[in-house]
């Protein structure tokens, strides 16, 4: 498992990685880490891994872009000095596109998205002991729905910033699809993006795998 003895694991992100975490920065007892996949991997990597003694924080903020990323960077990534760094972001980025299509201000097109993220990365990488990407996911098994194609080309740039700066790539949109063989989108998530528990236990599952965890 690449996670080390004592290391620190921050993970930033929008509300799928906040979940109701506690402010400012969600650690330690009673919770606070959210009702999400933070708190599911934070509970197996201290189970299975007891002796390592993993720290876990979670700053994920909901509503947020990239561009909140960026302008909270300081504070919640390089303050904390984590020797992990999990990213997931980009469903905002894409979604306001679609269910606020006039309000253009707050829309973050897919050269803005890359641009920053490859930024933010690149500040950020030679830091850490390592580094790993999350792709964003709409739950929706139809390539060809709009918003889904849109948030594709979003995942790809994850996936490409990942394999150049070696950073661990946790393709959810994948692990979704595989899911979505078997049921409706509906029974992961009312709105196709926030995920219930089930769904949160296949991000946390696919981010365990990716980190090599022993199930």
């Amino acid at each position: 498992m690449k996670i080390g003895k004592r290391e620190i694991l921050v993970m930033i992100g929008d509300s799928i990685t906040d979940c109701g975490r506690a402010q400012p920065v969600a650690e330690g007892l009673f919770d606070p880490l959210g009702r999400g996949y933070v708190t599911m991997v934070e509970a197996l990597l201290g189970s299975a891994y007891p002796e390592r003694g993993i720290r876990v924080i979670n700053v994920g903020s909901s509503g947020n872009t990239v561009r909140e990323l960026k302008g909270r960077w300081d504070r919640d990534v390089i303050a904390l000095k984590p020797d992990w760094l999990s990213i997931n972001i980009g469903i905002n980025d894409v979604w306001r596109q679609f269910d606020l299509p006039r309000q253009t201000q707050s829309h973050v097109n897919l050269n803005e998205y890359a641009q920053t993220l490859e930024e933010l990365v690149a500040k950020t990488r030679p830091m850490m002991k390592g580094l790993i990407l999350m792709t964003p996911h709409y739950i929706e098994p139809n390539r060809k729905d709009a918003m889904r194609a849109r948030m594709d080309q979003y995942a790809e740039v994850v996936k490409r910033l990942a394999k150049k700066y070696d950073a661990v790539l946790v393709d959810t949109q994948s692990a979704f699809d595989k899911v979505l063989q078997q049921i409706h989108p509906n029974a992961l998530a009312w709105d196709r993006v926030h995920p219930n528990q089930t769904g949160h236990m296949i991000l946390a599952r696919t981010f365990l795998k990716a980190i090599g965890f022993a199930w």
